[in-house]
């Protein structure tokens, strides 16, 4: 079994995209970090401030729940982790999952896809979730990458 997960959120299939590449340059497992109740499109919808997500975003406390609980993390010792950026910051439901399983001495390597923004404050905000962890800002992940170049972001880490 590889030493590496590729663990990720996804709510529009973006982030899933290149988690799967990701998942295949490594060698590494992957496992979806699913919402209990899916989010849609009216949910997604950032310019709504009623909406799910602009209602999570702006609660410092809210931790949707997770589909399951049987993500693989204890077999693992690096984790590279994925989301899109919401708001500066990883969706809510990143720390749900970080908050639920114990990192502790694990190696968690954050990469991102954004429509325009960087990581902003998402390494200090998702520390605070699994504070026996240690952290690697990685790469905002948008466009096309091929599988090659994915395995090359990845050495260039010096973590594997």
């Amino acid at each position: 079994m590889s030493k590496i997960l590729v663990a990720y959120f996804s709510a529009s299939g973006v982030t899933a995209k290149v988690a799967t590449k990701l998942a295949t340059a490594l060698g590494a497992e992957s496992y979806e970090i699913k919402p209990r109740v899916a989010y849609t499109a009216k949910d997604l919808d950032w310019q709504d401030k009623e909406s799910r997500t602009s209602l999570e975003m702006h609660d410092p406390s809210a931790r949707p729940e997770l589909a399951d609980t049987n993500a693989p993390v204890a077999a693992h010792e690096i984790i590279f982790l994925g989301f899109p950026i919401w708001w500066y910051v990883a969706p809510k439901i990143v720390h749900t999952f970080l908050e639920h399983y114990d990192f502790s001495g694990k190696t968690i390597v954050l990469f991102a896809t954004s429509g325009g923004s960087g990581f902003g404050k998402a390494k200090a905000d998702l520390q605070q979730s699994a504070p026996k962890a240690r952290f690697v800002e990685g790469k905002i992940l948008n466009g096309t990458w091929e599988t090659a170049d994915l395995a090359e972001w990845a050495k260039s880490l010096h973590i594997l």
